[in-house]
């Protein structure tokens, strides 16, 4: 499916991107903008942020890693 128009950027090309930056650095923090870049598009108009957001949390690779989980918390506590 079709998620960017104006880059022609598809759901699986969103989810092939994050699985290739997630292999390559495991402890990487994953943007849209990293994504974009990764298929060597930038963004246009910004219609499909939340169609691109949501495809982005539907794949499994995209989870924050674990050390990084909560650290906004830990700082105000320390």
């Amino acid at each position: 499916m079709i998620i960017c128009h104006c880059t022609n950027i598809s759901d699986h090309e969103i989810r092939s991107a994050i699985d290739w930056m997630r292999a390559a650095d495991p402890d990487t923090i994953i943007t849209p903008g990293k994504v974009y870049r990764a298929l060597g598009k930038k963004a246009d108009c910004g219609g499909c942020l939340t169609l691109f957001m949501s495809t982005m949390a539907s794949s499994s690779s995209l989870k924050v890693p674990a050390e990084l989980r909560g650290l906004k918390a830990r700082k105000l506590k320390g």
